[in-house]
């Protein structure tokens, strides 16, 4: 079975999961027939995306943790997910690599 090439950095490489399509190389996950309703935005309502850089708007509790990532805390977007509670796989200086919701973070 033949699949389209990966969106975001067009590989061939793409598999099946489910009802989306993943790609191994960069780890893009997309679905095929639903290709332009998913849109992750920032407190402001600017479109994010993969590679963008982001800075906190509040003072965020990591779960698990009594680490606090402060307010103006920058970070790059590594992946965009459709998750139900975070949307962002960021780098965060100073804290490392985490999950974030959308709604607190703006574009820098």
């Amino acid at each position: 079975m033949s699949y389209p090439p990966c969106p975001q950095c067009h590989s061939e490489f793409v598999y099946q999961d489910q009802n989306y399509l993943v790609c191994p190389e960069c780890a893009h996950e997309w679905n095929p027939d639903d290709q332009d309703s998913f849109a992750v935005k920032d407190a402001n309502g600017a479109p994010l995306q993969q590679g963008d850089k982001v800075t906190c708007i509040k003072d965020l509790k990591v779960k698990g943790s009594s680490q606090v990532i402060k307010v103006g805390s920058k970070a790059i977007i590594k992946r965009i997910v459709d998750g139900k509670d975070h949307q962002l796989d960021c780098k965060i200086v100073g804290a490392g690599e985490m999950m974030i919701t959308a709604k607190y973070v703006k574009k820098a």
